[in-house]
């Protein structure tokens, strides 16, 4: 038998295992960027808006049904899927099936031609998609409390975030320089038939799958509840103990359960901001989709900053605080981004770059202003919770948007809709107190 490892020499080797993990997972918020920045905000739905697809309007306010429709199955699923895989012990198998599908559908959307006869089958990869990834976000943000204990978790969560912007600016500025502002780009891809947005989707699924792969073999699997019932009956109870807790927090943490359906409505309008804000750029402001990965790198880059900046901020004036002015100047940015449309291309570039420096803030406070909030011993329900209601009105911001645009005519309005939903989550946040309470 060998002799035992020293102490020091078995710390060190836990310290590594844990830092190799914890670098594991955020690689996974580094690949899923490819998604999040270039398929759903600045690249894929600017260029199926795009006029080969469609007249602007029309087009715009299918794609707002589409992201509707994927909303809406979110959110009758989404608030108990990471409750039933973690009961079968089954969170990194659906985190891998989740991740796959997203993969593919993004890899497809190469077959999606500059022809109005291929607008349904982008519309439909798109919203595949995006249900599959926010159901792989529950299994992957469920992780967190396997890799990070209470001491260092908002160290941890905070460096996955940031691996994600770093990660959508390293590929965005590779798409950038390799395939959209070349007339000749990498591996002889030009603009002739879409095919350097084409060809891009297929680089941006490579991207997600590869840096996808070491969560699964860094993370191990949680083990399964053995008085777990079956799928069925397993799919009720979820929904039942789901109404239960809602129940309890009503009775013993009212404020914690205000402020979850306040942040649930403002992040979602944060959602809006990035889903839509490519194509009011391109449709709105007449940007080149060289001009909106420019800004989406730009606006990467400012968001990353003012997240580490505000953060030591909030530690002096309160998250609430933070929260308040930050949301209060992104609707702000956004009236005037649409009052002052007919001046130019300048308009979207100043005020929408201020917008982004306080989309990070906002998520940042949120998660520490609900820290507070939790009861003690129910951080992991409640940050469970915090994920899921989040998902659960995820069909807000682009019914919002659709609604604005089909009722203005043009894009533009959509920015409207969009307010809109932020504008209704501040005055849910504004009554909320900042005290904790004890939970039963």
């Amino acid at each position: 038998m060998s002799e035992p490892r020293p102490v020091a020499e078995a710390a060190h080797h836990t310290e590594r295992t844990h830092r190799g993990r914890v670098l594991a997972w955020s690689l996974w918020d580094w690949g899923s960027a490819s998604f999040q920045a270039v398929v759903t905000t600045f690249v894929f739905t600017v260029y199926l808006t795009s006029a080969p697809f469609g007249p602007e309007a029309e087009v715009s306010s299918k794609l707002g049904s589409a992201l509707l429709v994927a909303g809406v199955i979110v959110a009758l699923v989404a608030p108990v899927i990471g409750r039933l895989s973690d009961a079968a012990g089954r969170r990194k198998t659906w985190l891998g099936i989740n991740t796959a599908v997203t993969v593919a559908s993004t890899a497809l959307l190469v077959l999606v031609a500059p022809d109005q006869r291929y607008l349904t089958l982008g519309l439909v990869l798109l919203a595949i998609g995006n249900v599959a990834f926010e159901f792989a976000s529950v299994s992957y943000n469920a992780m967190l409390g396997q890799i990070a204990n209470n001491g260092n978790v908002g160290r941890i969560s905070g460096f996955g975030w940031g691996m994600g912007y770093l990660g959508g600016i390293v590929l965005l500025a590779l798409l950038l320089v390799g395939f959209i502002f070349p007339e000749v780009g990498w591996f002889g891809v030009t603009s002739e038939g879409g095919w350097n947005v084409r060809v891009a989707m297929v680089v941006a699924a490579l991207w997600f799958a590869v840096f996808a792969i070491p969560v699964f073999f860094a993370v191990p699997e949680i083990p399964a509840d053995p008085e777990a019932p079956g799928t069925a009956r397993g799919l009720l109870t979820a929904y039942r103990d789901l109404f239960r807790t809602v129940a309890d927090l009503w009775r013993n943490a009212r404020q914690t359960l205000f402020f979850l359906f306040a942040s649930a409505v403002f992040r979602d309008g944060l959602a809006g901001v990035f889903t839509f804000a490519g194509v009011i750029a391109a449709l709105g402001f007449g940007f080149e989709s060289t001009t909106v990965i420019v800004f989406a790198i730009a606006a990467n880059v400012v968001a990353g900053l003012a997240t580490i900046v505000l953060g030591y901020l909030e530690d002096r004036i309160g998250a609430k605080t933070v929260m308040i002015f930050s949301i209060l100047l992104m609707v702000v940015c956004g009236m005037l981004i649409f009052l002052l449309n007919p001046l130019g291309a300048w308009v979207f570039w100043t005020f929408g770059l201020t917008l982004s420096v306080f989309v990070g803030p906002v998520q940042s406070a949120s998660r520490s202003f609900l820290a507070r909030l939790i009861p003690p011993g129910r951080e992991g329900e409640i940050f469970g919770l915090y994920a899921t209601t989040g998902r659960a009105v995820s069909f807000l911001a682009p019914a919002a948007f659709t609604a604005a645009v089909a009722l203005g005519g043009s894009t533009i309005y959509g920015i409207l809709g969009i307010a809109l939903v932020l504008l209704i989550g501040l005055l849910l946040l504004l009554p909320v107190r900042a005290e904790r309470t004890s939970g039963a």
